[in-house]
């Protein structure tokens, strides 16, 4: 006799058997792997708040932030790691500074170690990976720019990229700093009033100057554009990265970055805007008749001919490694700049300190050149403590497998987080004035400014370490050389100390300054 199995009670077998699966790995995900982990940390001594199924402690973190955004420091102080990552703050009082979280379902170690942070920067293996990162940030620099790639393809991109940033490349490059410098500062005298009495002093937002500043700069001596042509790429992305902030407080559900959410539509539109953007400008180098000349882009370009493929950077990766380096190149020298000027508003002594270097070296009225950079001591004893204090807030690396680090295991798939603003301030390791201004800390160079070489990860370490901190420190340089050439620079009456993290450490109410023309602004 035949066992007769009708069909829809087959079917009917497979779906409950595939949601139970469903159900099974959801469980898994949400509850199972959370226990043992937080089981695991703590048999190595190491706690944490609560983790919470799904959402972790990403309401606690959101609560926190918006309480802390309410405050306004006082201006002299420099101790604004409570203000920018107050949950960090209150559960390092609690549990230690070594202290496990979740993200979601995702679980961070965070780790205050300067060693360790050697350790895991300085690795050439692939044990630590760049962290995992929100579908949506992917829109802001791409999938196969450098600052995403790995292993082969990282050594790939990295050789091509290394000559165009390489320091003798980058002098050639200081006229165009020194060129798009002049032409914000021309802008400054043609706005200036027609009433004698109001030209004394400029009254300027630095924070938004030094933001159009450094995109004209990137996009002119990095990619052979105008800030016409510049513009329309850094403010699609200014934009774009404020809606990828917005997504970054709540919770990711895989699956939901394609939902039609009115916040999706918007990522979705500005990322096409911002494709299009650039790819106008990678096009127009191609179908120009003349030389791809030597700067970024061109480079790049020229790797496009290579026959050999270790050398060889397609289309979609140049336009990836454009949008890199629009985004890198515009947030680090304009927040250095800002951090820096803001802090020599208030230290007048060290303002005068710098500027009779500058005349020293440079001169009240030529226009400094390569030359002139490496013998500004002060100015950058001056910017590496303004990176301490104000720098990157922090740095993060994913284990790719069950590893250890120090006396830590450390499972597959954690994040360790380097709070670097905790790390750049902390007393045990800087001394009892680590919240205080002073330059004369890095006298004798970067690593013997603390109590540990590799103390100051501003720019990270190792293998890794960032390719734009040449480029970085000149256009900086430049800049503030130019203006404290001209002016004498204080805070206004209506700046509002308010440090907070948008992805970097920014002016939450930005920062207007009073310009003070030394002599004659012609």
């Amino acid at each position: 006799m035949e066992l007769i199995v009708p069909i829809t009670h087959i079917l009917a077998v497979l779906v409950l058997l595939l949601i139970v699966l469903r159900i099974s790995d959801a469980f898994t995900i949400l509850v199972w792997q959370p226990l043992i982990l937080t089981r695991r940390f703590k048999k190595q001594g190491i706690s944490g708040p609560r983790y919470r199924i799904l959402y972790g402690n990403i309401d606690e973190i959101k609560k926190m932030k918006r309480e802390s955004q309410l405050s306004i420091l006082d201006p002299s102080s420099n101790d604004v790691f409570p203000r920018i990552f107050p949950h960090y703050q209150q559960w390092m009082s609690i549990y230690g500074e070594t202290f496990l979280y979740w993200n979601g379902t995702e679980p961070r170690i965070c780790i205050s170690d300067p060693e360790l942070a050697k350790q895991v920067l300085s690795s050439k293996l692939d044990f630590f990976v760049k962290s995992k990162i929100r579908p949506e940030f992917l829109h802001l620099v791409g999938m196969k720019g450098l600052i995403f790639v790995e292993g082969v393809d990282w050594v790939r991109h990295r050789r091509i990229l290394n000559p165009a940033l390489s320091i003798d490349r980058i002098k050639v490059m200081t006229k165009v700093m020194v060129d798009c410098t002049l032409r914000m500062l021309d802008e400054w005298r043609n706005q200036r009033s027609d009433d004698k009495t109001e030209q004394l002093v400029l009254k300027k937002e630095m924070n938004r100057e030094f933001s159009r500043l450094t995109a004209d700069i990137i996009a002119t001596a990095a990619f052979g554009s105008s800030y016409a042509e510049g513009i329309h790429v850094f403010r699609t992305q200014e934009e774009l990265k404020q809606c990828c902030a917005i997504s970054l407080t709540n919770i990711f559900i895989p699956g939901t970055q394609y939902l039609p959410t009115p916040l999706n539509f918007r990522i979705w539109m500005l990322d096409r805007k911002l494709k299009n953007s650039v790819k106008k400008i990678v096009v127009s180098r191609l179908q120009s008749e003349s030389d791809y000349e030597d700067d970024l882009l061109g480079i790049m370009l020229k790797s496009c001919k290579s026959e050999e493929n270790e050398r060889k950077l397609d289309i979609e990766e140049i336009i990836d490694e454009c949008r890199t380096f629009f985004l890198g190149g515009n947030d680090s020298v304009t927040n250095l700049l800002t951090w820096s000027t803001m802090l020599l508003s208030l230290h007048q002594d060290w303002q005068e300190k710098l500027r009779e270097e500058i005349f020293k070296e440079c001169g009240k009225e030529k226009t400094p050149d390569s030359d002139t950079f490496s013998k500004l001591k002060l100015m950058n004893m001056v910017f590496m403590e303004s990176l301490r204090l104000y720098g990157p807030p922090f740095l993060s690396r994913e284990a790719s497998k069950d590893l250890k680090l120090g006396n830590l295991e450390i499972p597959k798939g954690t994040t360790i987080i380097f709070p670097l603003l905790k790390m750049h301030s902390d007393k045990a390791i800087w001394g009892e004035d680590a919240d205080k201004f002073n330059p004369m800390r890095f006298k004798n160079g970067v690593s013997r400014a603390a109590k540990h070489p590799n103390a100051l990860l501003a720019f990270s370490t190792g293998p890794r370490a960032c390719i734009g901190q040449n480029f970085a420190m000149i256009e900086a340089k430049t800049v503030l050389t130019m203006i404290l050439q001209r002016f004498r620079l204080s805070l206004s009456a209506k700046y509002k100390h308010a440090p907070v993290d948008h992805l970097t450490v920014q002016p939450q109410y930005g920062l207007p300054v009073m310009l003070h023309p030394l002599g004659e602004f012609k």
